[in-house]
């Protein structure tokens, strides 16, 4: 039971430090600097590791958010086996770790991909009905505020 309690904690010691990085991972898709082919991927892994760790998202195996940041902490690590900043070669490493992962994880993450357009789907839904319930609303008067009118306009008039 306390070895669990550990690995837990460990692991959401893990995610904290993910998502305190997410600029830093962001910044690097954004230089293309070798892994843009995994982009949508990192940032699909990005976005379960935050739900995740918000609470948002907990229908997950342990081994597929270990796995998920694992592969997320290795891509945000300046220390590799072949370090990044090599031309050409830097990123190898951390591609295949990254297709290594996401290979283990297919199952789950099509899952939460699903669970996340669902979410999206929502709130869009109702910031629609949201705009189109103002938009559509008709503005009300009040008795005295249509005399008014007829008295201004027949002051105009005048």
């Amino acid at each position: 039971m306390a070895d669990k309690e550990k690995d837990n904690k460990s692991l959401m010691d893990s995610i904290k430090l993910i998502v305190g990085k997410e600029d830093k991972l962001n910044d690097q898709l954004k230089k293309d600097q070798g892994l843009e082919g995994y982009a949508k991927d990192l940032l699909l892994l990005m976005s379960l590791v935050k739900d995740y760790y918000q609470g948002n998202y907990r229908n997950i195996p342990y081994k597929t958010i270990s796995a998920a940041v694992v592969g997320l902490l290795y891509v945000l690590n300046p220390i590799d086996i072949i370090p990044d900043f090599i031309p050409f070669i830097g990123h190898i490493d951390d591609a295949l770790v990254l297709k290594f992962c996401l290979k283990m994880i297919d199952k789950d993450l099509t899952k939460y991909k699903k669970w996340k357009d669902e979410q999206t789907a929502t709130e869009d839904a109702t910031e629609d009905k949201s705009a189109n319930t103002d938009k559509d609303s008709k503005p009300t008067f009040k008795k005295s505020d249509t005399k008014k009118s007829d008295k201004e306009q027949s002051s105009k008039d005048k």
